[in-house]
């Protein structure tokens, strides 16, 4: 099935929406009929959250157009789906959006778990690095070979291709499995510098798959 929740940013604490556009083509409705139902309740859909929009071009008869595109949320999808004839097509639409929009919860909510499992191992490797290696740069040296370890680009790299904003916390963009492996990896690293490794030992190490018998130890 296709894509039918999205989220932008695709940020920890985003809400996840459907468009009208969306709605309009899976559930077999014309776009116009769509627009005209959300224009017409829109104090109803107001009752959950403001209701945006965005402008997109759009090639008809005329030529390219300016078209708004609705944003819903879960309970406004819900809602304007009630206002939709129950077709066999609508109900089909009806379920898979049910599906990705919990889904979508789901996801959202394990990346929260994993983000408060992360910072008492945060805190731990940078006490770590405080007491072996306390250059100006180190923690970020050591957060960006954590990052690149299991998503292939460091905190800036990550930032923009994510279309985070460049002070945001990188993490906090990060899937729930990226977040889980970056746990392990910074526990990894709080270990490797109690060792008494250095950070081009510790990079080689995560990087290259060099790990030893002490790595393994660490929990996952």
């Amino acid at each position: 099935m296709n894509e039918l929740v999205f989220l932008e940013p695709n940020k920890i604490d985003a809400v996840p929406f459907t468009t009208s556009e969306v709605i309009a083509e899976f559930a077999g409705t014309k776009r116009h009929a769509v627009q005209t139902l959300i224009q017409k309740h829109e104090s109803d859909f107001e009752e959950f959250g403001r209701v945006s929009f965005e402008m997109r071009p759009l090639q008809t008869k005329g030529g390219l157009q300016e078209v708004k595109v609705y944003h819903l949320n879960e309970e406004q999808a819900t809602l304007l789906m009630t206002y939709l004839k129950n077709t066999e097509q609508v109900r089909a639409f009806k379920k898979e959006l049910v599906r990705q929009f919990y889904a979508m919860r789901k996801e959202l909510l394990d990346r929260r778990v994993r983000r408060a499992e992360l910072k008492p191992i945060r805190r731990e490797m940078t006490d770590v690095i405080q007491a072996v290696d306390p250059g100006p740069w180190a923690y970020k040296k050591y957060t960006d070979l954590a990052y690149k370890s299991i998503t292939g680009k460091n905190a800036a790299q990550l930032r923009k291709d994510r279309s985070a904003p460049r002070k945001a916390v990188a993490a906090d963009y990060m899937t729930a499995d990226e977040i889980s492996g970056v746990t392990k990896r910074i526990g990894q690293i709080a270990v490797l510098l109690d060792m008494g490794l250095d950070y081009s030992q510790v990079k080689s190490m995560l990087l290259e798959g060099k790990m030893v018998g002490a790595i393994r130890a660490v929990p996952a």
